[in-house]
């Protein structure tokens, strides 16, 4: 149940946290090719969390098996179109296209939520959130093109854009039936997920092997591997869920364009890129926009208390 006013104080680092880890998978994508391949990287990354989450989740699993057997269907498609789906573009898309462009689709995820919201569940897009978008937005544009605007008016398309929107369009998806899930414990149902993330990444990796593109991680693929399956994997999910939980998804999207704020910092501590004026201004603007969403809702939430009871009519008649 999303829970008005005290459950945002909670919500606000879980949902931060989660965005810097993105932020780092992001940055990942981008130096993972040459150093493990895309379908390699995403079947070992939920490998990982697999075997980490066994001594916690397991025996939760095994207690709620009854219930989540009767949602198996669910979250296999949860599992593998919101992990393993999008990750397997995702880290596609980072051979093709450049950082600009997949910062910039990664900002499209919370309006996909709220626009999602809208036409599956007739949730009402209040004032704060519509300017929280255009402000998010503007701060991600701004911090992804550095400041050169002329940048957004000609961007070339290629096949790299077309696979992060099809990424981002996944998530969305996944952030809007999240809280619709099974009732059981979050760390049972994620257990479940994170074990249907790994049984449906194994076709594609087995296409990519049969077709000779298949490349077995160099000891910084390894590196990569271990923080992707432990940090995005894992952690930055478990604090994705608990933060939608909270607040919402229409709230909880918002915070996504923290990810190319935090991208640039990354680049910044890695690269020796410099944070002038224009990161200033772009961190100012997602923050505002943040700030913007939360502040002007009126009280209570329509658009909480909407998908509230939409979220408990749909539990009523779930099997």
């Amino acid at each position: 149940m999303v829970k008005p006013g005290g459950g945002a104080a909670a919500a606000y680092p879980l949902l931060t946290l989660t965005a810097l880890l993105w932020a780092g998978n992001a940055v990942t994508s981008r130096w993972a090719p040459g150093h493990v391949s895309p379908q390699v990287i995403t079947t070992l990354r939920w490998l990982i969390a697999c075997a980490a989450l066994l001594p916690f989740a397991g025996p939760r699993v095994a207690a709620e098996w009854p219930v989540l057997r009767r949602h198996w269907i669910r979250i296999l498609l949860m599992g593998g179109l919101g992990y393993t789906a999008f990750n397997c573009l995702f880290y596609a898309a980072g051979t093709y296209t450049g950082a600009v462009n997949l910062a910039l689709f990664q900002g499209s995820i919370p309006v996909m939520v709220i626009i999602a919201n809208r036409l599956a569940y007739g949730v009402p897009v209040t004032a704060g959130q519509a300017a929280g978008v255009v402000l998010t937005l503007a701060g991600a544009a701004l911090a992804a093109s550095h400041g050169d605007l002329s940048v957004l008016t000609s961007l070339a398309f290629n096949r790299g854009d077309v696979l992060v929107f099809g990424a981002c369009l996944l998530y969305a998806g996944y952030t809007v039936v999240l809280p619709a899930r099974p009732k059981v414990s979050a760390l049972a149902f994620f257990g479940a997920m994170a074990v249907a993330a790994f049984v449906t990444s194994l076709p594609p990796l087995a296409v990519e092997w049969a077709l000779g593109h298949s490349v077995w991680p160099s000891r910084w693929g390894w590196a990569m591997v271990a923080f992707v399956g432990l940090g995005p994997s894992l952690l930055s999910q478990l604090c994705f869920m608990r933060g939608v939980e909270l607040i919402g998804p229409n709230r909880a999207g918002l915070f996504v364009n923290l990810v190319p704020i935090f991208g640039a910092g990354l680049a910044v501590l890695l690269i020796g890129e410099p944070f002038g004026p224009t990161q200033a201004v772009a961190l100012a603007l997602v923050l505002g926009g943040i700030a913007c969403a939360e502040r002007l809702k009126p009280p209570p939430a329509p658009a909480d208390a909407a998908y509230s009871q939409t979220r408990t009519r749909r539990n009523s008649t779930s099997p």
